[in-house]
Parts: structure tokens; sequence; C-alpha cells
């Protein structure tokens, strides 16, 4: 289709005003012959038909332009099923042609937005986590704005929970749930079962955050059973503590066993100066035996910790005497309150640990150091020395019961210690010396 400017366009529609305004100077020159009353009129009637002339011309442009302009409205409305057209091959064209253009774009990302708009919603419904938004009404009460399907099973009988006063809603939660949201924070609770046993208890986590819609506080509680995960992860442990128990249990009767077979031939044959030395070794793999057995049975069966006033000075000088290590300088007046038997076999272990990985790095060392630095409210004692350190792999579970990458390890010496410290009401970590070797931090409050 050949193109034709709109200016040209234009112009052969204003073609008959431009000509009767050419030529009004020679209507008006022989009117004014004719006497005044009739050049007024003939002015009048001129200047209409310049007029409708004009409008004319113009009609199909400001019928464009109103049509826009409506579409613009509804594009701001959200409404993106109209659209404009222009018969003209010419800037106008161009301009209508855009304008589509972007209906198009917007009709395509509004129906992308709805679809991905419904897409989170059915995750949202469907998830088996309960989700349940609150936010502070105008009366300055809190209600539900939100809840998917797992919320409203849990906390409502499946019927729905949007506009409700959360108070209300706490008043039929579980004591145990109502409680842990009222104290904030996040959470780990048990609900037990009306009229159930122990095995019917259920275990949730509890999770909440803050955050500003609309600029009005918001609530998100998000609420996980976690009763069959727990029960997986306990299945899993208890099978790796039967294997763990299973191969030192043979690692120590099959020799016993052996060993006794064989002295009974020396006995049998006469040969018995060789008994003192089988004996030995039974007994050794009885008392090792013995001791890993001990082991589990102390960690199973940790005590609550007999708090006592210790000077740190005192009391890390008498661990030297049992297994040697550097230390700086302590201040004299250093206390704190702890069990010294637990903290002292938790110090003991994270120090044993210290000399066997020296004793493994290339070249050897005895390289161990112990630190101690007053904190607010804290006091942190580092263990460090000079191995290969601990992968990534190794750092994130080097502090699970019953994991070791030991050969003959049982995965309880960490695991113990863990459990003093957190005890104590501290906590602890493990992190990689930039030059080489492990830290591992003990944080224990004043």
């Amino acid at each position: 289709m050949k193109r034709r400017s709109f200016t040209l366009r234009l112009f052969l529609r204003l073609l008959p005003v431009l000509a009767l305004a050419a030529a009004f100077p020679w209507y008006l020159a022989f009117w004014l012959d004719h006497g005044w009353a009739v050049t007024a009129i003939s002015i009048v009637v001129l200047l209409s038909l310049m007029w409708w002339s004009l409008r004319r011309a113009t009609a199909p442009v400001r019928s464009l332009l109103r049509a826009l302009s409506g579409t613009t409205s509804s594009y701001r409305d959200g409404e993106y099923n109209f659209s404009v057209y222009w018969p003209g091959n010419d800037e106008l064209g161009d301009l209508v042609q855009a304008h589509r253009d972007l209906g198009d774009v917007l009709r395509e990302q509004r129906q992308g937005l709805v679809q991905r708009e419904l897409l989170l919603d059915t995750m949202v419904q469907n998830t088996p986590v309960s989700m349940l938004l609150l936010a502070n009404g105008g009366d300055g009460v809190q209600r539900v704005v939100f809840s998917n399907l797992a919320a409203r099973k849990l906390l409502h009988h499946g019927w729905k929970l949007e506009g409700q006063r959360m108070q209300d809603v706490l008043e039929t939660m579980p004591v145990e749930l109502r409680d842990a949201i009222q104290r904030g924070g996040d959470s780990l609770f048990a609900v037990r079962e009306e009229e159930g046993d122990e095995d019917d208890e259920q275990v949730y986590h509890l999770s909440r955050r803050n955050f500003h819609l609309n600029g009005r506080p918001h609530d998100l509680l998000l609420i996980r059973l976690l009763t069959a995960e727990l029960r997986r992860q306990e299945v899993q442990t208890w099978k790796k503590v039967i294997r763990v128990i299973s191969h030192e249990l043979n690692n120590s009767l099959a020799p016993i066993a052996s060993l006794a077979h064989s002295g009974g031939e020396l006995v049998r044959r006469g040969k018995t100066e060789r008994l003192e030395e089988v004996f030995a070794t039974i007994e050794e793999r009885a008392r090792h035996l013995e001791g890993f057995i001990r082991g589990y049975a102390r960690f199973a069966k940790l005590p609550q910790p007999q708090l006592q006033n210790v000077q740190w000075l005192q009391f890390l000088t008498s661990l030297q005497h049992q297994i040697p290590f550097r230390m700086e300088a302590i201040a004299d007046d250093l206390h704190s309150r702890v069990d010294i038997a637990q903290l002292g076999q938790a110090l003991l272990n994270l120090l044993k640990n210290a000399h066997e990985a020296c004793s493994e790095a290339e070249p050897p060392n005895d390289d161990v150091e112990l630190r101690l630095t007053r904190l607010p409210q804290w006091v942190r004692l580092e263990v460090l020395d000079r191995g290969k350190g601990m992968n990534e792999a190794v750092l994130q579970n080097a502090l699970m019961p019953f994991y070791s990458t030991k050969r003959n390890g049982t995965g309880l010496g960490l695991a113990l210690t863990r459990e003093i410290v957190e005890a104590h009401g501290g906590r602890i970590s493990l992190q990689n010396r930039r030059e080489g070797g492990l830290c591992v931090a003990v944080f224990l409050p004043v």
C-alpha cells in the first residue's frame, strides 16, 4: 500500500477552507458595495461555512484522539481488550500501530502475571506448611488476612479464617501452640492428641516473620509438622548406632573369642608360657569394650550440670597437668559458674582431638594452644591446633552424634562436648584457621 503523508491528507481536507479564506477579501469588497446588512450576513454565513468545513476536515483526527484517550484509560484500569483502528498509512497510522503493540504487550504481561499468581496461590494453598498472615486493623486489633488450606485444617477445622480476630483464633488453638505464638520468635513444640498416649504426640516448628506491606505491619506465621521427619531421622540414627555398636563389638569380641580358643589349645598342649600374653590381650580388648559402652552410657545419661564458681586460671592449670597445651596469661579474677567435671571432660576431648590432628599433620607437631577471652556476658574458650583442618562436609557434621572420620572412632567425643556446652547455656563452633589447622570456639555465659 502506498504511504501517504498525514500532512498532505490534512492539507487536502482543509483545501476548501483555505479557498474560502483566500476568497474572503473579494467577497468582502463585493458585499460592501451592496450595504452593511448584506455584508454582515454574508460574513456570518462565510465564517460558519469555514468552521463547518474545518470541523469536518479534522473530525477523523479528533475521533482518533478520543479513542486513544479511552484506550489509555482502559489500560490504566487493567483492561486490555480494546483496540484502535486508523485507515490511513501515515504518521497517525504509525501512532495507532504503536499503541496497538503496547496493548498487546500489556495484555501478554497481564496474562503472564495472572498465571503466575494462580500458580503461586496453588502452591501456597497446597503446601503442607500452615501459613497465617496477620495485620493490625484501624481499630488496633490484629486480624487474619490470609490463611492457606493447611492452616484452616490445623486451626479451624477447615473453615476460613480471614477477617477473624487473632485473639479469638488463639482461644481455639491447643495450649502448646497458643503459648508458642504468644512467646514470639521461632520455637519447637509438641502437641499431644486428646486421650492419646506418648506415641500420638505431634511435633511442630513455628517460624514467625515481621514485615511491612502497604505501610502496615504484618506478621507471617509458618507452622510445620515435623513428626514424620523426626521419626525418620530417629530411625536413621538408631540404624547408625546399631552399625557402630555392632562394628565395635565385633572388633573386640572376635579377637577375644580367638584368643580364648588359642589359650585353651595352649593349656591342652601344656604350653602355658604364652598364656600371660593371651590373657593380657583379652584384658586389653575387654577394657576397650568396657570404655566404649561407658562412653555411650555417659552420652545417653548426661546429668544436669552442677554449677559452682570456678577460677579459670586455676582450672586450666590443672588441665595442663593431664594433657600439655600452651596458654596465654589469664587474669586471676576471671571466673564463671560451671560443672567442673563435665567441662573438664569436654575440654579434654577437644585437647585430645587437637593433639591427634597435629600428629597427623605434615610434618607432625604438638602446637596445641588454648585461649581464653572475656566478652560482654560471655567467656570464649578457643582450642587451636596446626593439623590439616576439616573439609566443608566434615565441618557441617562433626558435631552430630555418631559421626566420625576415624576408622575406629565412635563419633561421640565432639557430640558429648556439644551436649555439655549447651547444657551450660553456651554454644560451640568449628572453623578452619587461615594459616592451617582448626579452631574450636566454646562460648559460655559469665
